[in-house]
């Protein structure tokens, strides 16, 4: 099951969902030398419309040099490290695809999350965890949530973090086919109010209701009600005509030879529209703070900071706090002695490189590339701003220590291409190096991800923000489809750098302070580019244009973009989505929100039966008792939707 062979892998497949850097921990028949390979995790559709859980160790996996476009692909690692694209195989894939992993979606028996959601394990035999993964960027629970949308779960009782793949209620296929049996819903294809039968799982009440109805008609009226004799009015007919064109508009109709299934399409809440507040000034911060120095009201600060951001006169202050450099609680005294100490430790670190001889820099290969790399960064990087313009200009060498210091205070991560430009505006602020250093620290602490060796982090937040467009516009999530930008690659570098480029150092200070904050929820800065997207809408719809024309007009956008009416609309999409009936898991997820299957949920009640194996007591999911278990399917509650229809039935 887990180790396939050649044989037994499809040659076509298509990706539903993949997730980068899971590590393989542990997994019964491989060679040790697999294990602890960094890979992927994929829900996967054979070509036989099978599903199964893929796991690719990354060394078989190439970027397809079609897909790097240099408009957008910023990021410029060295040395030895790999980048990943999910899909492009290399030559040598048929010959060494044994190593990949597969889970069969009909085998799988019980999955398990621990360790914060850090770590999930895959069973499809009682009693053995066959294969451990470990989800080093983030956790499980987009990956769960995708796979629920695969498999029918319940939760054990004795473990809230195990699942066990269930199959079908017995009751609910007897309740499907009695209705078929019935014969009472027409083929009838305008007679559309009848075929909601076939959306029964997703209305069950209004489904039931609306079955007795047209029993009621069979029972006045007998057949001829079935048959379409009954007499209707003109007028009557009007009104139908008129309901069935509001219903095309809020529906989609999928047909089969078979049945004909209703959707209704969900509809977001009105967008609120919400004015930007004043900064904070000067009295305001002096008022949060008492006489030693400690800010009292913290999240009273961070709100009034999102609502209107910090008045520049006080930024040299505040941005310390929100960088993480200075503690809320410590007093004007602790400061003074933590600035002497973090002064200490910046100078031994940049007196780490400064003190290396030539002779040594010969022999280190990518400390030598790593500097080169940065001195070029530093000599383009805003240039046509006064504080970094000319030649010789002394602030561009205090950029140049900065960031090779940082490749001393971290240097698995070292330097990569796009940090000068997070770097410069810190340092046109604060003006002092040793605190613009451990700002930069805190900065990059919040953006680490952006910066990952094998880009998984900006690809997963690029999947996000897919997500919540397709969410918030469908409309243009769709249009961008249509013209290969569904990817949202042309976001790259507004993700990437923080929108550096797109704003002017005035207001991307302004930006980066509401960002800083947290607030309204994890993940705000996607709601950004949402709210850049939104507000240009009309014009990438009205003039159909494709992946290229898209690129140059978001790149065109930069330096055009008002600060303050892109928060005001992002805010507003936020509070938009937030409130929306039909909010999903995976949005969930992202705005950093518990899940609908997280919540608190009854007892499963008889006990299910269990097997002592070696002293565990394990589920056996053939043995579970459907009524009274949870059921999760596409985040439908199912035992409790065949409840309520056999009771309305009763």
């Amino acid at each position: 099951m887990s180790c396939s062979s050649v044989e037994d892998i499809p040659e076509q497949c298509k990706d539903l969902f993949t997730q980068d850097g899971v590590l393989l921990k542990a997994s019964i028949g491989r060679s040790i030398s697999d294990l602890n390979s960094i890979g992927m995790l994929c829900i996967v559709q054979n070509s036989d419309a099978t599903k199964c859980i893929e796991w690719r160790p990354n060394d078989l996996i190439t970027i397809d040099s079609d897909t790097q476009d240099q408009e957008w692909a910023v990021v410029n690692t060295i040395g030895r490290r790999q980048r990943t694209l999910s899909g492009n195989m290399t030559s040598d894939y048929a010959a060494a695809r044994a190593r990949i992993i597969r889970i069969p979606l009909d085998e799988l028996k019980t999955f398990k999350c621990s360790r914060n959601n850090q770590q999930m394990q895959f069973s499809t035999k009682q009693g053995v965890w066959q294969n451990t993964f470990y989800f080093q960027h983030g956790n499980a629970e987009i990956f769960v949530a995708y796979l629920k949308n695969h498999v029918k779960t319940a939760k054990t009782r004795h473990d809230r973090n195990t699942y066990v793949v269930v199959e079908p209620n017995i009751e609910s296929q007897v309740l499907n086919r009695s209705f078929a049996e019935l014969d009472i819903f027409t083929e009838n294809t305008t007679d559309v109010v009848w075929n909601l039968v076939s959306n029964f799982k997703q209305r069950p009440y209004e489904t039931t209701l609306e079955a007795f109805s047209k029993l009621t008609d069979i029972v006045y009226y007998g057949n001829e009600g079935m048959n379409g004799k009954r007499d209707v009015s003109e007028e009557v007919a009007e009104l139908l005509t008129k309901s069935m064109s509001a219903l095309e508009d809020t529906t989609s109709v999928t047909r089969t030879d078979e049945y004909e299934v209703i959707n209704v399409k969900p509809t977001l809440p009105p967008r609120p529209c919400i004015p930007r507040g004043t900064p904070l000034s000067t009295e305001k911060w002096e008022g949060l703070q008492d006489p030693e120095g400690r800010v009292t009201e913290i999240d009273g600060v961070r709100q009034l900071i999102f609502r209107g951001g910090v008045a520049h006169s006080i930024r040299n202050s505040v941005w310390k706090y929100l960088l993480d450099y200075h503690p809320w609680r410590m007093t004007h005294a602790e400061i003074k002695v933590l600035q002497k100490r973090k002064t200490e430790e910046y100078f031994s670190m940049k007196l780490q490189w400064r003190s290396m001889t030539d002779g040594q820099e010969s022999r280190f290969s990518e400390y030598r590339d790593r500097k080169s790399l940065v001195e070029k960064d530093v000599n383009r990087t805003d240039r046509t701003h006064p504080f970094f313009a000319g030649d010789n200009n002394p602030n561009l060498m205090v950029l140049q220590d900065i960031l090779m210091t940082y490749v001393m205070y971290n240097f698995d991560l070292g330097y990569v291409q796009g940090m000068s430009d997070i770097l410069a505006p810190l340092l046109l602020l604060l003006g002092n190096e040793v605190d613009t250093f451990w700002c930069f620290v805190g900065f990059m602490e919040k953006i680490a991800s952006n910066f990952d060796m094998d880009q998984a982090g900006m690809k997963q937040q690029l999947v996000n923000l897919q997500q919540l467009l397709t969410f918030a516009s469908p409309e243009l999530a769709k249009h961008l489809a249509s013209k290969d930008s569904g990817n949202m690659y042309f976001c790259f570098r507004w993700l990437l750098v923080w929108f550096k480029r797109e704003f002017s150092h005035r207001d991307i200070m302004r930006l980066w302070e509401v960002l800083w904050t947290g607030l309204p929820c994890a993940n705000f800065h996607l709601f950004i580019c949402v709210a850049i997207l939104d507000s240009e809408k009309d014009v990438l719809i009205s003039k159909d244009y494709g992946f290229t024309e898209i690129l140059k007009h978001v790149n065109d956008l930069s330096m055009c973009l008002d600060v303050d009416r892109i928060l005001s609309t992002a805010e507003g999409i936020y509070h938009q989505i937030i409130s929306a009936p039909h909010l999903s898991d995976q949005i969930r997820i992202i705005l950093g929100i518990p899940t609908v299957g997280s919540r608190p949920e009854p007892e499963p009640e008889p006990e299910p039966q269990t097997s002592q194996t070696n002293g565990n007591v394990e589920t056996d999911p053939g043995q579970t008792d459907m009524e009274e278990v949870t059921l999760e399917y596409n985040g439908l509650q199912i035992s409790i939707v065949t409840k309520t229809v056999w009771a309305l039935l009763a």
